[in-house]
């Protein structure tokens, strides 16, 4: 039923449409079987997330594809998973073939899509061209062809030959959403951005239609798009809670469905498939914002059930094409894969028919049951539209007595006998279906809670010890069901054989165990009638019953039975406890209860007899009750076609006195609402069983407690004695431990006594040889300090030795120097007169000449002329004297520089040895300064005998002294003897007398050519001795020093032999004096 709500009516093209909000509280929800999980890990357990799966043709496997790259395929049925492919970069969208089973589509991220075979694991095709992600791949339902899509374009290969075929290319301002084939067509639905959906050809690519887009009402922005199986319908969705359902054969919008509050965007859309609707989904799941994806009928607008939470968020949804499994990829990274068989009644139940009774204009309900009197029998169709068709079916011969072959959900029990007896079983897709419809089972969802709700019944607590199950799972559910059949009657609690009777059903219905509670009880009311009248015992009623038939239809057999002393307790109790699952296979079993719920509730015992008579021979040939039991307790190559029409023939051919049928009531279905009530059995035995078992179990519990609190007595008890045994023990550890600890404690006294002795003498020993270390040191120390000291004044004595040998060097030098000065200026004296000479000479030979010249002129001209000849004569010896006194001048003036210069360097290398000498005079008082100090700090006891050396060193110090003094004093008037005499800035040097006369001589203007010959022959007098009188003088002087340094020399080191001398005699007194006196010395 549909329900409009307040929203107004949109108007687009002429066809109206609803929004029709999703009713949730009128349905019950119920959740998806959660079949496993798939996780994928890595080192130190970081989890690779799978993005990516597509299911193959059968819906039994499907591949997975994480962000590493790595392809997977998994192997729902068989439980198994293999690694197909590595690609290296992950993957953007996947998908199968479909005509080549084996091969599967990849695009990757690097904007390819390659074709790979999951059994060879080898590379088939690479197909290029998006210049984007590819985000979906649309496979044609022949296989032939597939479509890429991206961003802005869309590509359609040929799967044959792996060539691009054509190509769709949009503005940049319109993106592609998504390109994909329709189911069962060969066209191709393009939806873009702007919310326009194209349909195209895929032969010619010409565009069929467009559907219009809504103008009215909020823009959706569609993101997710699904199609039915059968191509009609289209249902997109987008940035909101409504959903469009489009009629594709109309081209129309045809309904508008909201979603709940919750929901404010939905990401994906899947249709489930359904069995009854003829590729015509009607289920719907619509995966939301939150990550839950919530499962609707379109038609009804009803939330049918839901998977996912938000904190357990779903990305992504696949559903497989044959619907039984739905693979979601989870927020986390991992699968979940989930049943779709196990959920409510509104997946598994046929259409929605309803038959009804036309009279007039009113439609009459009937459920279960339907009366038609006459005419055409009305079914309603699926809801397509806005308007509700009905179509016509031809009725049968239908008559008033076919009401009771009617059953739930439209089926007719006639019509499911005959395709029993065509077929042998109903299809194995629409069993269960047709079991409930035949067993007319009521579900009462909330009967069956109130007695879960009790728990596990006391008589089922330990069912697993008496039971073993290899499958918890199962081990639970028979637990829970027998449980619930024990609340609702107190005889089952106490029944052995029940578990063997519910044990078939609780496998086949393990996923509804609600509906396996209800088949169990039917089974009990119904085809167990008269099974507990004698309990505790078999029901030999029933077992007489069987017997009755057997011997009427094989009397032989029978009496074979009773010659062996078999009775019916063993031949027809194991197959009635067990329900023939221990000598029948699964689906021999499943054919044989599709004929046993199909006819009347006697049909069972039949089926005991017909197997029985079916192994006529076999048993014949038994003879031992062991073999019979083995018979019946095993499976035996039996035909159970044979067998159910042995039942059948004998249901039809029994005599009615002797048949089931007379004591065995028609089938009556559970009730509605509440369960009926069983009491038939002796419920005094059952009172007194059940009073028995907890009488029994109390005691049981009293046992156990008792035994356990004997057992903890017991135990306490060892513990004591093993405790008082330890300690004894340890006692006697102890004393023995105690009396070995004296005597080492004894032994290690007795060694540290010696030890300690041993350390003493040690300690004395260490003494002696520190001090004697010690004494070694101290004169180790005297020793090096005599010897640093002996090599400084050794390196004195050098560097004074130096010193002078460099100063003599270079006196020597220097008077080398002005020897050859004074050779050289005698050489340019001699050079000077003999040029001079040469002068004079010719200056007479000229003058001669012209003498005579001027003479006999003289004779001829008068006496002026005779002055005028006279005249330049005179300026002539002018000119030569003045020019001899300047040579000799110049030669006189750089002798003399020469000579201060040498003496200036003389002056200055005294004056550094003046002060050097001073200075080591100085530190020589100061180090016996300091020596005195150190002679008085250590002194000591024997401050006397210290002080009298003292004294003596003093008065040695002071005779020493005045000599040093003088010395120094002799050495500065010998150095001021050697240095010339500097007065106002002038030096006094003794020249020769001659040439200071040749210096000082003024020429005569009177003189004669005579005269001057007579000059410069005084000139050329000067004698060699007179010249060197001043190096006489300057080298005297030198050796003065020398001598003065010498002996100052001598005296310091005859001072520190005299030294040495009286520290070597003072040395007995005491070795710290010694040491003191021998520092000082060296100091």
């Amino acid at each position: 039923m549909i329900t409009l709500c307040n929203h107004p009516v949109l108007c687009m093209n002429e066809a109206l449409y609803f929004i029709i909000p999703v009713w949730f509280y009128s349905c019950a929800i119920v959740s998806f079987r959660l079949m496993v999980t798939v996780v994928r890990t890595v080192q130190q357990a970081k989890t690779v997330r799978f993005l990516h799966v597509a299911f193959d043709t059968t819906g039994e496997s499907f591949i997975a594809g994480d962000h590493h790259g790595n392809i997977y395929v998994l192997d729902i049925g068989r439980n198994r998973f293999r690694l197909v492919q590595k690609t290296g970069q992950a993957c953007t969208a996947l998908a199968f073939t479909l005509r080549r089973t084996t091969e599967f589509l990849v695009a990757l991220a690097d904007y390819t899509v390659k074709c790979f075979d999951k059994d060879t694991k080898q590379l088939v095709s690479w197909m290029r061209g998006h210049d984007g992600a590819v985000s979906s791949i649309s496979v044609h339902s022949s296989g032939r062809y597939a479509i890429t899509t991206s961003l802005d374009t869309a590509q359609l290969w040929d799967l044959d030959t792996f060539q691009r075929k054509r190509k769709l290319n949009v503005r940049q301002s319109v993106g592609i959403q998504r390109v994909f084939f329709l189911p069962l067509s060969n066209t191709i639905l393009s939806c873009f951005s702007d919310d326009s959906i194209f349909a195209w050809e895929s032969d010619t690519l010409s565009c069929k239609y467009q559907l219009p887009v809504p103008d009215c009402g909020p823009r959706i922005s569609y993101k997710a798009f699904a199609v039915t199986r059968d191509g009609k319908s289209l249902v997109s969705a987008g940035r909101s809670n409504l959903l469009h359902l489009w009629c594709l054969e109309n081209k129309q919008l045809i309904r508008v469905i909201q979603m709940p509050s919750q929901v404010r965007t939905i990401r994906h859309l899947e249709f489930l498939t359904d069995t009854f609707d003829s590729g015509a989904n009607q289920t719907l799941g619509v995966l939301s914002q939150d990550g839950v994806m919530r499962f609707i009928n379109i038609h009804t607008c009803k939330l049918l059930f839901q998977i996912g939470s938000p904190d357990n968020a779903i990305t992504t949804v696949t559903v497989g094409p044959n619907g039984r499994h739905v693979v979601a990829i989870m927020d986390n990274g991992g699968i979940n894969i989930y049943s779709v068989q196990s959920l409510t009644e509104e997946l598994n139940q046929p259409p929605n028919s309803q038959v009804v009774v036309v009279t007039g204009k009113k439609t009459e309900l009937t459920v279960p049951k339907v009366k038609v009197r006459s005419g055409a029998v009305q079914k309603t169709a699926q809801f397509s539209g806005r308007r509700t068709k009905a179509k016509s079916l031809k009725p049968g011969d239908t008559s008033v007595d076919d009401k009771e072959n009617e059953l739930p959900a439209g089926l007719n029990r006639k019509r499911l006998v005959a395709l029993l007896k065509a077929f042998g079983e109903y299809p194995a897709k629409y069993r269960m279906f047709v079991w409930r419809s035949l067993l007319f089972l009521p579900e009462n969802y909330a009967a069956y809670s109130s007695l879960t709700d009790k728990g596990l019944h006391t008589a089922y607590l330990a069912l697993g010890d008496k039971y073993p199950i290899k499958s918890q799972k199962l081990q639970r559910g028979l637990q829970r069901v027998l449980s619930a059949l024990a609340h609702w009657a107190a005889i089952f609690g106490e029944v052995e054989y029940l578990p063997l009777v519910a044990f078939p059903f609780v496998k086949l219905f393990q996923n509804n165990p609600m509906l396996c509670f209800e088949v169990v009880a039917t089974i009990i009311v119904n085809w167990c009638q008269h099974w507990f009248e004698y309990f505790p015992n078999p029901p030999l009623n029933i077992l007489s019953m069987v017997e009755n038939v057997l011997a009427h239809h094989d009397k032989e057999l029978l009496q074979h039975l009773v010659d062996c002393g078999i009775t019916s307790q063993l031949y027809v109790w194991p197959l009635l406890e067990t329900l023939f699952s221990e000598v029948l296979t699964r689906d021999e079993w499943l054919r044989l209860f599709d004929n046993i719920f199909t006819n009347h509730p006697s049909f069972l015992l039949m089926t005991c007899v017909a197997y029985i008579t079916c192994s006529r021979e076999p048993l014949l040939q038994c003879a031992q009750k062991q073999d019979f039991e083995y018979f019946f307790h095993h499976r035996n190559n039996l035909d159970v076609g044979a067998m159910i029409k042995e039942a059948y023939r004998l249901m039809s051919n029994t005599p009615a006195d002797i048949h089931p049928k007379k004591i065995l009531s028609d089938f009556s279905p559970l009730t509605q609402g509440q369960y009926p009530i069983f009491n038939q059995y002796p419920e005094f035995i059952v009172e007194y069983q059940s009073r028995e078992r907890e009488k029994i179990r109390l005691q049981e519990m009293e046992y156990l407690r008792e035994r356990q609190e004997l057992s903890a007595m017991h135990a306490e008890f060892v513990r004591r004695q093993a405790e008082e045994e330890t300690y004894y023990a340890q006692q006697e550890l102890l004393q023995k431990t105690e009396e070995q600890r004296r005597n080492i404690l004894a032994q290690e006294e007795e060694k540290l006594t010696e030890q300690r002795a041993k350390l003493a003498a040690m300690k004395r020993e260490l003494k002696v040889k520190e001090l004697q270390l010690l004494d070694a040191s101290r004169r180790r120390f005297l020793k090096h300090q005599q010897e640093v000291k002996a090599s400084q004044i050794e390196k004195l004595d050098k560097e004074i030795n130096r010193k002078m040998d460099l100063r003599d060097q270079e006196t020597a030098v220097a008077i080398e120097d002005l020897e050859v000065r004074q050779m050289e200026l005698e050489a340019q004296r001699r050079r000077l007169e003999e040029h001079l000479l040469k002068e004079q000479d010719q200056t007479e030979q000229r003058v001669g000449d012209e003498v005579n010249i001027r003479l006999r002129k003289a004779e001829r001209e008068n006496e002026s002329i005779a002055q005028q000849l006279h005249k330049p004569n005179k300026n002539i010896q002018d000119h030569e004297a003045s020019l001899a006194e300047a040579c000799q001048l110049d030669v006189n003036l750089g002798w003399e520089r020469e000579v201060l210069e040498r003496l200036e360097q003389d002056e200055a290398e005294q004056s550094k040895q003046r002060a050097r000498l001073t200075e080591i005079h100085w530190q020589t008082e100061a180090e016996e300064n300091r020596l005195t100090d150190t002679v008085r700090e250590v002194a000591g006891k024997k401050w006397e005998e210290v002080m009298n050396s003292r004294a003596r060193f003093t008065e040695q110090h002071k005779l020493l002294s005045p000599g040093k003094t003088g010395g120094h004093i002799d050495q500065s008037s010998h150095s001021s003897n050697r240095l010339p005499h500097y007065t106002n800035g002038t030096t006094e040097v003794n020249l020769p007398s001659t040439s200071a006369a040749c210096l000082t001589q003024k020429p005569s203007s009177a003189a004669t050519p005579r005269q001057q010959g007579a000059a410069m022959v005084c000139l050329n007098s000067s004698s060699p001795t007179d010249s060197t009188s001043t190096n006489f003088s300057l080298d005297r002087g030198r050796a003065q020093l020398d001598n003065s340094e010498r002996e100052l020399l001598k005296e310091i080191r005859e001072l520190r032999q005299k030294l040495a001398t009286r520290t070597k005699e003072g040395s007995s007194l005491s070795s710290h004096s010694v040491h003191t006196l021998s520092s000082s010395v060296s100091q």
